[in-house]
């Protein structure tokens, strides 16, 4: 097959334009200083002013981040926009917190009082500060709530909801930076900026997050069509709905679903399509690993769906070499199985490597197993040997299976674990990073 030459992602110009907004952000506090005294109580009020801007500056990129544009999911990556926003959060708490201290501080040493004081002072005489305390308490509370071992700790459904509370934050802090802020009091064109900037990003929330699914769900009206066992734990659903070829999903994909009957109409949990999607059927294969995956099984027909998406960029676009090879692991199969079927090959170009516990616990073996015969395609599967002892995907195992695997595409998932056992042996095995696709749901 010839050389296929794969989308680019515009994650590195996007990352630039970026770090431009930010130097705009210290351009916009130099051009309001016309210079710095010597004292310490100046130094920290001005670094408290630089923090606070940045910080501003950092949310409202957070709350872009938070509107699901599906052309940046779909080009970028949506793992990929996960671990920005994470890691924006994490910048926009540490700015917050350093300019709630660097200006308290300032300010204590400048009125020759004591902290405390000055932060009642400050709380309660400056205008709009009591609705900046409460929502910096709020982010405070989201941040914790965020951090990966009290995350992990947490049902999923409870930690989206908490995080929720990141809207009511963001619009208690905004209104202090205009009435307080020095670089906007008094000039009419940093306003107007800053308006600009959040209402850019709210616009896009609510047309993504809103608006567009509204749009999607009255126009496709999907049910549950049925519910099909695959292996012990592991279910198929079947959505039935109109006109579903024009919603633009591809093999690999998944979207955000939402059961509109009791116990799951709140939650919405992010599951890849495990079967390329028809003009009036989707499919989606779930194992049990918490409340709501496995409330799935006891779905009835008809029961309405509410989706988000599609999402996800490991689908054929990322490919640039002709033969692939699909590496799954236990759940990973879904979105695997799907671009099996559909990813374009001669026979011998494809390889699906299949990871799991117990041969019992392949789920949807007979029709991966049809599809090989079908393709000429290669299908593997790697399970623990007979007295349990576990199955290690190696370098070592990759070269002995695939002699030439340095020369092909890979598609990773899985769980955590075994996605990061897996990259690093095809790293030591000769793939380069940029042809190791992979998208993680670990939330």
């Amino acid at each position: 097959m010839r050389r296929i030459r794969p989308r680019r992602s515009p994650g590195a110009p996007l990352l630039v334009l970026a770090w431009a907004g930010a130097v705009a952000v210290l351009w916009l506090w130099w051009r309001g200083t016309p210079a710095v005294a010597a004292t310490t109580a100046d130094r920290l009020t001005n670094a408290g002013r630089i923090t606070g801007l940045l910080a501003g500056y950092v949310i409202a990129l957070v709350i872009a981040q938070m509107a699901r544009i599906p052309a940046l999911e779909r080009r970028v990556g949506s793992d990929r926009v996960v671990r920005w926003h994470a890691r924006s959060g994490r910048y926009a708490l540490t700015l917050t917190l350093s300019h709630v201290v660097l200006i308290l501080y300032g300010y204590a040493l400048q009125a020759d009082s004591g902290i405390v004081a000055q932060t009642v002072s400050v709380v309660t005489d400056y205008p709009r500060m009591i609705e900046a305390a409460l929502g910096t308490l709020l982010l405070l509370l989201v941040g914790f709530v965020s951090a990966g071992a009290v995350r992990r700790r947490m049902r999923y459904e409870l930690w989206y909801y908490l995080h929720l509370l990141t809207y009511a934050a963001v619009y208690l802090a905004f209104w202090h930076q205009l009435a307080t802020g020095s670089e906007f009091v008094g000039n009419a064109t940093a306003r107007t900026a800053w308006y600009a900037l959040y209402v850019m990003a709210g616009a896009l929330l609510l047309w993504y997050r809103v608006l567009t699914p509204v749009r999607l769900n009255l126009r496709h009206r999907m049910r549950v069509e049925s519910v099909v066992q695959e292996t012990p734990g592991v279910v198929s659903v079947l959505i039935r709905g109109r006109r579903l070829h024009r919603l633009g999903a591809e093999a690999g994909q998944f979207f955000r679903w939402r059961f509109l009957t009791k116990g799951l109409r709140w939650s919405a949990n992010p599951y890849s399509l495990s079967a390329p999607p028809r003009p009036d059927l989707l499919r989606i294969t779930v194992k049990a690993v918490g409340g709501h995956s496995a409330a799935l099984a006891g779905l009835r027909p008809g029961t309405r769906v509410w989706a988000e998406g599609p999402y996800g960029a490991m689908t054929a676009a990322r490919r640039s070499r002709g033969k692939v090879l699909l590496l799954a692991g236990g759940a990973g199969i879904t979105p695997l199985r799907a671009l099996f079927e559909t990813l374009p090959g001669a026979p011998g170009d494809l390889t699906l490597l299949y990871r799991a516990r117990t041969a019992q616990e392949l789920a949807l073996r007979d029709e991966l197993e049809a599809i090989a015969d079908a393709r000429g395609a290669q299908l593997l599967y790697a399970v623990n040997r007979p007295d349990g002892r576990r199955t290690a995907i190696t370098a070592k195992m990759l070269r002995r299976l695939l002699p030439d695997i340095a020369r092909h595409d890979v598609y990773l998932c899985g769980p955590p674990g075994l996605a990061e056992e897996s990259y690093a042996a095809l790293r030591e095995a000769g793939v380069p990073h940029r042809r190791i696709h992979h998208e993680s749901f670990e939330f």
